[in-house]
């Protein structure tokens, strides 16, 4: 018997203002506004979504289900604030329907308009949570993920039990001339590889070909690499800083480095920033890309949110990345004086 999703997982549902949903009502339709209905189309919402998460968690290793559990959260939390905050906008200025044509307060209406499609430019990037849900698990390994170096140490583990068993396989194959009875096979496996041996256009084919080995091995080097990589990431503490008109902060947890005005910034320092690779961000009312040392790098190249002390982005962190420690290495061997060359019988030994 299937379970019920309450028993697999607790939803978290967050509350509805009814008060300005009724209001919402009022100033836009002549219909009553039936109590209760606001908070229920947001629980229908939010079922809706955790029936997806939990079809997810089916389908995917349970290492993941802890961050479908997340992004649920994050759903119902963000659309219970994008529903009330529209409910707000609505109830500013009553439609011409109700109010009437005579003094209309237009430039209001327009004002009101304008934090629609911003309300609505937000519910449209919570929806896309959803996709976020259906899509984990089942892709490669982001380095915004919290358990990304879990997982690509699990990858390496594989990668090398299968470089080790083809290694062993081909020497089986070397020392019998034959696959039968080699027990790291499957009768399965064993079929397979005789028929991918026999059509193959090499005269002395084996179980495993040169290039398949070097292959693996190279994805094995490259998975080493970045686990390394985003180990030293995890060490390095980065530091957020004030500028003239707002402020960065580093959100470690969604591994963004977030830029924060005061108002909305003009249309110069918007073309600057997303030619720099940031993005507006309705949901936290930032300016973000991913933080890595190209961040940082592309931080310090910004005058607009240069930090107010007039230092580089880059001087102000509490650590060096690891860009910063090899380029201090280089300059250590380049300011290291040059050994002579050997010379006579010593040159010759």
């Amino acid at each position: 018997m299937a379970r019920s999703i309450k028993e697999v997982h607790t939803i978290n549902y967050y509350p509805i203002n009814e008060g300005a949903a009724r209001r919402a009502k009022e100033m836009n339709s002549f219909s009553d506004y039936k109590e209760g209905s606001a908070t229920a189309e947001y629980r229908a919402m939010v079922d809706k979504a955790a029936a997806i998460a939990e079809k997810q968690k089916s389908r995917v290793d349970p290492m993941y289900h802890e961050k479908i559990d997340h992004l649920l959260d994050t759903y119902a939390r963000k659309l219970a604030e994008n529903m009330n905050q529209g409910f707000a906008i609505d109830a500013r200025v009553p439609s011409v329907m109700i109010a009437g044509p005579s003094n209309f307060p237009v430039g209001k209406k327009e004002k009101q308009n304008r934090a629609r499609d911003s309300n609505m430019e937000e519910w449209r990037h919570i929806q896309g949570l959803l996709d976020k849900i259906r899509s984990t698990g089942m892709g490669g390994i982001s380095a915004d993920d919290p358990a990304a170096i879990e997982k690509l140490q699990k990858k390496l583990d594989g990668l090398e039990r299968s470089q080790l068993i083809m290694k062993e396989v081909n020497a089986y194959y070397r020392k019998h001339g034959k696959l039968d009875g080699c027990a790291l096979l499957s009768p399965d496996q064993i079929e397979k590889l005789k028929a991918s041996m026999a059509s193959s256009w090499r005269s002395d084919p084996r179980p495993f070909e040169s290039y398949q080995l070097t292959n693996n091995n190279a994805e094995i080097r490259r998975v080493k690499a970045r686990i390394e990589q985003l180990s030293k990431q995890a060490q390095q503490e980065f530091s957020g800083w004030e500028f003239d008109g707002g402020r960065v902060e580093m959100n470690r947890e969604d591994n963004r480095l977030q830029v924060f005005f005061d108002g909305k910034p003009d249309a110069d320092t918007r073309a600057e920033l997303k030619s720099s690779g940031f993005r507006w961000a309705p949901s936290v009312g930032a300016w973000q890309r991913q933080l890595t040392d190209n961040a940082i790098r592309a931080a310090d190249r910004l005058e607009c949110i240069k930090p107010l002390s007039g230092e580089k982005p880059s001087q102000l962190q509490k650590k060096p990345s690891i860009l910063q420690t090899m380029r201090e290495q280089d300059e250590k061997v380049q300011t290291e004086p040059e050994k002579k060359a050997p010379s006579g019988r010593d040159a010759e030994r």
